[in-house]
């Protein structure tokens, strides 16, 4: 019945794990660097790959902010990661190092699921207050809230609030603007569901 654009749940604390995700994906890169430049016979390419994709990483995540589409760049970043550890695999496997290989294949694919995960939360999230309760998107999935399950749902001042009878309250940003007399109507439908 109402369908509200939202800042997806789980956005904010993605938000914040980025640096260090991003950092430690730089250090390994580094580390591959100062590997691959102390081995009996140093590739100086590899050796130089491996040193800006680690300054990169470890810089994107200060800089990120400041570009326009910012889920498009970071998605770029994760994608040039994955790639340079499926490079990294090539070289190692190359040179006889199945151990470390093997690492960097499952670290790109680790690497990818994160890029996944992130693109699929920076997309548009809608929540739904509807007849059978309230929809709420997760990070593959949707989860269905039935009314009996809530003591209160508010909408004021973008933020909706939504009370749980176990004593659990979720605050939700609002990204649509909504007219006063449309958050009234919000207000009145969802007091009706839950009385």
């Amino acid at each position: 019945m109402f369908k509200i654009r939202i800042l997806h749940p789980n956005t904010i604390t993605r938000l914040r794990l980025q640096p260090v995700m991003h950092g430690m994906a730089g250090l390994l890169f580094f580390f591959n660097a100062i590997g691959i430049y102390r081995s009996p016979q140093p590739n100086g390419f590899m050796t130089v790959l491996f040193l800006l994709m680690g300054l990169s990483s470890i810089v994107f995540p200060f800089v990120m902010r400041r570009f326009r589409n910012f889920s498009g760049a970071n998605s770029l970043m994760r994608m040039l990661q994955v790639f340079v550890c499926f490079s990294a695999c090539l070289y190692f496997l190359s040179h006889l190092q199945p151990v470390i290989g093997g690492l960097h294949v499952l670290v790109g694919i680790g690497l990818a699921y994160i890029g996944w995960t992130e693109y699929n939360m920076l997309q548009p999230a809608y929540i739904m207050l509807d007849i059978p309760g309230v929809t709420l998107p997760k990070t593959f999935s949707r989860k269905v809230i039935s009314w009996n399950q809530l003591n209160n749902v508010v909408l004021r001042n973008d933020l909706l609030t939504i009370d749980f009878k176990n004593n659990k309250l979720l605050q939700l940003e609002v990204l649509d603007n909504i007219p006063d007399f449309k958050a009234a109507e919000i207000n009145a439908f969802c007091q009706s569901r839950i009385t």
